[in-house]
């Protein structure tokens, strides 16, 4: 069984709230995380029909049923017990009874906003990480491999080959995940979407463009994209613009959260096709996020990245807000150094008179130039 680094956390949590709600993609490793951290709770799948309709039709019976807490696997699929699950929780002392897990981050969230506020720690737990996949022999031994597997376990613990596994993913994820958020009558156009998002991966998000290739509404491409965010297949990545000048971009990037899904919804059959593949750097530079994300995400803490771009073509991939200092970051594909890589925060140092910064890039060694940059191979993200 592969460690995950979110486990102390979640433990930490369930000593200090009544309850802990475990969210992410589906088949993240959610469940298997749960019943690694509390052993001893009984495991409950509102998957399971038959459990679903005693907690929806009896929900004061239902949670009866399990006097010392347990373990809700999918509470989405029944959110009419949110309401009964706050007076339990209201009438508890003891700390860490329930543990929730939920693939619908936006639903999943408006309940807890409304029936358990205060009484509910929640975590995001997004596929495996590289400090976790360095745990896995070979893992970490190529970066195409890397990108192209991703980070879902059935792939990587499990070694189901990606063609079949992210196939069945995909169909599972239309059928149950998007039916359950939102009705969608089209799921040939939703799908549509879906593949021209991955297209899009480290772009600037344009509705009016997806719609008209979807062929549907501008409000109904943001509905659908919200949809995406909700189940955890896509997150939008929030411009800086809380100073500096006024001509600055203010529309968000769009990454996946995994490089496996997105090299499959890109067409790409083996890691061999990313060697010179023309979205290679959008996906490494994907790959990227996705680790700096997780690091935050597997300490409890929300994601604190931006990027910046001004109207005149000057940009940073990624802004690190770390609360009293802004850290720039460039993500660079290619295994060497060029000099044109330190171009953006030459400019940004300009601005801002900031000296320091990171250059991530696709190869080996790691530098420490005069100018104040931290050149750091991407393998640097798996400690």
């Amino acid at each position: 069984m592969i460690g995950r680094f979110s486990k102390d956390k979640i433990l930490q949590l369930a000593r200090q709230f009544k309850a802990v709600a475990i969210m992410g993609p589906r088949q993240s490793g959610k469940t298997t995380l749960s019943r690694m951290c509390f052993p001893e709770k009984p495991y409950v799948s509102l998957e399971n029909p038959q459990n679903r309709r005693f907690a929806i039709d009896d929900p004061v019976g239902f949670l009866s049923t399990y006097p010392d807490g347990a373990i809700l696997d999918e509470i989405q699929r029944a959110p009419e017990l949110l309401s009964w699950l706050q007076q339990r929780l209201d009438e508890e002392s003891r700390k860490g009874t329930f543990i929730l897990t939920g693939s619908n981050n936006l639903l999943f969230l408006e309940q807890i906003t409304q029936s358990l506020a205060g009484r509910v720690a929640y975590m995001d737990l997004l596929p495996f990480s590289l400090p976790e996949l360095s745990n896995i022999p070979n893992a970490l031994d190529n970066l195409n491999s890397r990108l192209f597997l991703g980070g879902y376990p059935p792939v990587q613990a499990e070694q189901i080959e990606p063609e079949n596994w992210f196939p069945a993913y995909i169909r599972t994820y239309i059928e149950r995940d998007v039916r359950q958020i939102k009705n969608i009558d089209n799921l040939l156009a939703f799908e549509k979407c879906l593949s021209l998002c991955a297209g899009r991966a480290g772009q600037l998000v344009n509705y009016s463009n997806l719609a008209n290739e979807v062929g549907v509404d501008y409000k109904t491409i943001q509905s659908w994209l919200g949809v995406l965010q909700a189940s955890y297949i896509i997150h939008l990545l929030p411009p800086y613009f809380k100073s500096f000048n006024k001509r600055i971009i203010k529309t968000p990037k769009l990454y996946f959260y995994d490089t496996g899904l997105l090299c499959y919804l890109l067409r790409i059959s083996s890691e061999d096709d990313l060697i010179q593949h023309p979205y290679r750097g959008s996906i490494f530079e994907n790959f990227i996020v996705n680790e700096l994300i997780k690091k935050r995400f597997n300490q409890g803490q929300p994601s604190n990245l931006y990027f910046w771009r001004d109207r005149t073509g000057n940009e940073l991939d990624i802004i690190i807000d770390e609360g009293t200092s802004l850290v720039p970051v460039e993500i660079k594909s290619s295994q060497s150094i060029r000099k044109d890589f330190f171009k953006n925060m030459e400019f940004w140092k300009k601005l801002t008179g900031q000296a320091s910064g990171i250059l991530y890039y696709g190869g080996e060694e790691n530098q420490n130039r005069s100018n104040g940059i931290a050149v750091k191979s991407w393998r640097t993200l798996s400690s």
